[in-house]
């Protein structure tokens, strides 16, 4: 008889922990796409189950309940560190990349839950509040010369949009185009507000 061996891997892992990790992201990865199509109140842990392949008691096991696991999708202090992850001269192609690598990669994006925070009553101001702090004050704080806010939330605003057409509105001609076509059209819009304006 075969025996399945739990001894830890060269990175000091299990089988068995990578497959729960691997689980509690594809249970993440479930809430977010189904937080930025449906309306909080409207979403049951049987939806979120359903479409990662769980059992809803597992749901439960790894997140306790509900509220927990949308805390976690509501925040974007991850997903922040990722974006903002290049120096302030590359940033602009960076952030542009990934978010389309995020959609067309994971089929995820970085920031388009905020463009559905008006679904989600009360919640939504825990969206925009975490949005607010996590990614665009977190972006001007890197940001040097006047209006450090107003450009980066420009900059972020530019990225969203980016996103929408790609993962929501799935226009042909961007999502047929090269990654590398688009940030190279792209990136320049978006580092426009990341470098100080000229004196």
């Amino acid at each position: 008889m075969r025996t399945v061996s739990t001894s830890p891997t060269a990175s000091g892992e299990t089988p068995a922990r990578r497959d729960a990790e691997a689980t509690k992201a594809a249970i993440l990865k479930s809430a977010r796409y189904l937080l930025t199509r449906h309306a909080h109140a409207d979403i049951t842990l049987k939806d979120v189950a359903e479409r990662a392949g769980v059992s809803p008691p597992l749901i439960l096991k790894y997140f306790g309940n509900k509220g927990t696991l949308f805390a976690r999708v509501m925040s974007f202090e991850a997903d922040a560190e990722a974006l903002l992850d290049a120096p302030l001269p590359e940033l602009g192609r960076h952030m542009v990349r990934h978010v389309l690598e995020s959609q067309s990669q994971r089929g995820l994006d970085p920031l388009l839950r905020i463009a559905f925070a008006p679904l989600h009553g009360e919640l939504g101001d825990i969206l925009r509040a975490n949005f607010r702090t996590q990614v665009t004050e977190q972006l001007a704080d890197r940001l040097t010369g006047p209006d450090a806010g107003l450009r980066a939330e420009l900059a972020v605003g530019t990225l969203v949009g980016l996103g929408a057409m790609y993962g929501v509105a799935r226009v042909p001609h961007l999502r047929a185009s090269a990654i590398d076509d688009i940030v190279d059209r792209y990136a320049p819009l978006v580092q426009a507000q990341l470098t100080p304006p000229a004196r």
